[in-house]
């Protein structure tokens, strides 16, 4: 962050406990006075693999991964964020990460539950922080080369180009990039609630990722 020229803190955090997420955003509201933007990334739905099994074979344990510690613990985030953010009244942006391809089923039937969830959680904050100036976009990235992705391929930043399945990954830096250029539109309220694919946001903004390319959106 400090060679891209900016500043930051890192916060331990446990957003299954309600308790540590409020202390997260009262220790901002103390020490910035404001939070314009909110990143809601928290997900904890891959503690089991997400296999491509009809719903009956599948292990219910799915339900506590993907919904206590993704739909919940966002949901939550926004719990105590959203008073904060309304109080400053200067509208600010919510992002929801999640994933979308034009509502095709994603084929494990708590996945595509949960993200689902995500979607709609968006879409119904979005109308009712309307009137605050606050947009909510739900925020689709692609194959995405996480620290989660780069182990399970026996690979890291620096070697995953000989990884044929990474051939089309994007990095961590291109979804930021997206909500770099959505927080920087002045006309962002009029996509508030409406799915979002980064690749598409490229395509629109003109950003690339870190090594120059424009990589699509991920199609199922």
């Amino acid at each position: 962050m400090k060679e891209s020229g900016g500043s930051g803190a890192v916060i331990r955090c446990d957003h299954t406990k309600d308790q540590e997420t409020e202390a997260v955003i009262r220790q901002i509201a103390e020490e910035q006075g404001r939070l314009d933007i909110l990143v809601n990334n928290v997900w904890g739905g891959n503690d089991l693999a997400i296999e491509q099994k009809p719903f009956w074979e599948l292990p219910t344990a799915h339900w506590d991964n993907m919904f206590n510690a993704g739909v919940r613990a966002q949901m939550i985030t926004n719990y105590y964020a959203i008073p904060f953010m309304r109080k400053a009244k200067t509208g600010g942006l919510i992002i929801h990460t999640t994933f979308w391809d034009h509502y095709k089923y994603l084929g494990n039937f708590y996945y595509d539950l949960s993200k689902n969830a995500l979607l709609r959680m968006a879409f119904g904050l979005s109308k009712e922080l309307k009137d605050d100036g606050i947009a909510v976009i739900p925020l689709s990235p692609g194959w995405m080369r996480t620290e989660a992705v780069l182990e399970a391929m026996n690979t890291d930043e620096e070697h995953w180009h000989g990884v044929e399945e990474l051939k089309m990954s994007e990095s961590t830096t291109y979804i930021g990039r997206a909500v770099t250029a959505l927080a920087a539109d002045p006309e962002v309220m009029s996509m508030s609630g409406e799915p979002q694919q980064v690749g598409k946001l490229a395509e629109k903004y003109g950003f690339t990722d870190i090594d120059g390319r424009i990589i699509s959106s991920f199609i199922i």
